[in-house]
């Protein structure tokens, strides 16, 4: 037995922990971990301006890959430490859950409460230089992956006040250190926009972004809908500034039929939702229900406006300032747990109620585009529930026809490969594991949902086919308990067909079944373009590049190069191989890092509206090279 004793034992002293298990402290270490340490810094700054101390911001994205941020806030204390010899600025870049904002005293409102990271940012960078003009001097000190590299420095004398932050993230860290200058930029924005009148300036490559926003969030709201018909030309605007709890929301709806509701907490993104995101929808709801019955409006045969009746169509921003402790779920802060959805309901409900009330046209006008989507959702229901299949084995008849199914019924083992084509389904079912591994051929290219009606889109055969093998139904009758395979595999040809017909399929489970993709059930299959024969040995390249990289490494000695066709061309074995065999199979697991950036991609590509594919088309045709036609 292997001995377990005392000197076992780690204790990880300052800031060790951090670069010990950087996830825990901002998530990953991939490209959503390394923005976040400019979020952190950022958010400090946006904290100075929530409580009136700074107007200004401006980020430097360096050609090194560090960034450089500065505000005319009050500057960061420099001066020593009660408990310690060190200075205050060395207290907050070196230790964990030192900071400011425990107390009202300094911080009103902020949205970092942790206490953790400016000292995180300075853990996981190579760099760091942070320089605090206040108290009629420029003070400065250095650091490296967390430890002071040089002592706090009086500098020149100055007569302003603020703070700039220079950090450069850690290559042993980070796999990439390349910020998406894009993603900054709509950061920036959006702070700006949370923001009324603040000023913050994006330093790009010699370009200089800048954004300020007198209106603040209705301006959002504005850019948010762009073009889109919209059922009102301005915002619903409701704003209320208690004790302890600031609430501002505007919103309005369009003919969509879709909804977009952004959340945020102390000018944090608020990605999950949370208690003030749940208050609003109570809100509204609770408001058009009692609109609706006092105005006696419903049709007979319409009972029940439900809160999805209600939000479709609409695009909101809700944003709360929440004094004293505020409850996050995680460091990241995605969700706002804090116990504010009876405070917010109550205010958005009796001030929606009253500005209906108030315009009555504009009332019946939304009440009665509400009704519709009532209407709609009852009429679908028979469509919905004809495609809702049992998942028990006992039931399996009622499964499609041409699905060749797994003999197991443990969830987590069974997949499930959606191939085009009854030729491709046929080298699958040869190449698959029985026990485990169910294929279902559709024919060619499903419907565009994104452009269909919910019932045109369930009327199509093999939508109804895929949605019967899963088993759980679709939005909103959606139920995650009847899933009947634990990976959904779209498995296509390694061509422009291909590539359209997985990009329909995406669009459908996006539209219809994004809990698949939320829980990380949906995949896309990595099938080989070519194959190399030299000799003995066997290689398989997914392109073009793959392929020349191979030849490469095989120095003269002769080889064969054959390309697959397609699917239904591939030999069993070699599909196998490639493609279905857990071991050496490659696939790509299909998530959602950002929810409005997402939506925006499939309404825009995907959409009624060309303007939007032929400005993509337009701007990317230069990068196309060998485009498979």
């Amino acid at each position: 037995m292997a001995t377990y004793s005392a000197d076992d034992i780690q204790i990880l002293e300052g800031l060790e922990p951090v670069r010990k298990r950087p996830g825990m402290y901002i998530g990953s270490t991939s490209s959503t971990g390394l923005h976040h340490l400019l979020w952190e810094i950022l958010d400090n700054s946006v904290d100075e301006a929530l409580n009136g101390h700074c107007d200004a911001i401006e980020i430097f994205l360096e050609k090194d890959h560090g960034v450089t941020i500065n505000d005319n806030g009050r500057g960061i204390p420099v001066d020593t430490f009660r408990k310690t010899k060190r200075s205050a600025m060395e207290i907050l870049f070196t230790t964990l859950h030192s900071g400011g904002k425990f107390s009202q005293d300094n911080y009103k409102v902020s949205g970092g409460l942790h206490g953790v990271g400016m000292a995180v940012v300075c853990a996981l960078s190579e760099s760091l230089i942070a320089s605090s003009r206040r108290d009629g001097f420029e003070w400065t000190q250095t650091y490296a992956c967390g430890v002071p590299t040089s002592k706090l420095k009086k500098g020149k004398a100055v007569r302003n006040y603020g703070t700039t932050i220079y950090f450069k993230p850690d290559k042993k860290i980070f796999p990439k250190v390349e910020f998406n200058s894009k993603l900054i930029l709509e950061q920036a924005e959006s702070k700006a926009f949370l923001n009324k009148g603040l000023k913050i300036v994006v330093h790009d490559n010699g370009k200089k972004h800048v954004f300020q926003y007198p209106e603040g969030i209705k301006d959002y709201i504005r850019k948010i809908v762009g073009n889109l018909p919209a059922i009102t030309e301005e915002p619903f605007y409701v704003e209320k500034d208690d004790t302890n709890l600031r609430v501002e929301t505007a919103f309005l709806w369009t003919s969509n039929t879709e909804s977009n509701i952004l959340s945020y907490a102390n000018a944090i993104k608020t990605v999950d939702g949370g208690t003030h995101e749940n208050g609003f929808r109570n809100g509204i709801t609770k408001a058009f229900r009692a609109y609706i019955d006092r105005r006696n409006l419903l049709p007979k045969g319409v009972t029940g406006i439900t809160g999805d009746d209600v939000k479709e169509g609409l695009v909101a921003i809700i944003n709360v300032y929440i004094q004293g402790d505020v409850e996050f779920q995680g460091q990241t802060k995605g969700r706002l747990n804090s116990n504010i959805t009876s405070q917010v309901e109550t205010l958005v409900k009796d001030s929606l109620e009253n500005q209906l009330h108030h315009n009555q046209t504009l009332g019946d006008l939304i009440a009665n585009r509400i009704i519709l989507s009532t209407q709609a959702r009852i009429a679908s229901r028979q469509a919905r529930e004809a495609v809702q299949r049992k998942t028990l084995v006992s039931h399996r008849l009622n499964l499609p026809g041409k699905l060749s199914d797994c003999s197991t019924t443990d969830k987590d083992q069974a997949e499930l490969f959606i191939c085009e084509g009854d030729s491709a389904g046929g080298s699958s079912k040869q190449a698959r594991d029985r026990k485990t591994q169910a294929i279902l051929p559709i024919r060619g290219k499903i419907i565009n949902v994104e452009t269909a009606t919910m019932v045109k889109a369930l009327a199509n055969n093999e939508i109804q086919n895929i949605v019967s093998a899963i088993g759980t139904g679709i939005h909103p009758k959606f139920d995650y308990s009847k899933l009947r395979y634990g990976k959904i595999i779209i498995m296509t040809d390694a061509d422009v067909d291909g590539a359209h017909i997985c990009t329909l399929l995406l669009t459908f489970f996006y539209r219809y079944m994004p809990e698949l993709i939320q829980k990380g059930h949906l995949f896309i299959a990595q099938p080989p373009l070519f194959r190399i024969d030299a000799g003995k040995k066997l290689f398989y390249a997914l392109d073009d590049d793959e392929k020349d990289a191979i030849v490469q490494k095989l120095n003269g000695s002769p080889y064969e190069v054959g390309r697959f066709k397609g699917l239904g061309e591939m030999p069993p074995a070699d599909l196998k191989e490639t493609t279905m065999n857990k071991k050496t199979r490659s696939m790509i697991r299909v998530e959602i890092k950002d929810q409005e950036l997402t939506h925006k991609v499939f309404e825009e590509l995907m959409g009624k509206d060309a303007e939007h594919r032929f400005k993509f088309i337009k701007e990317k045709a230069i990068f196309v090279k060998n485009l498979d036609i």
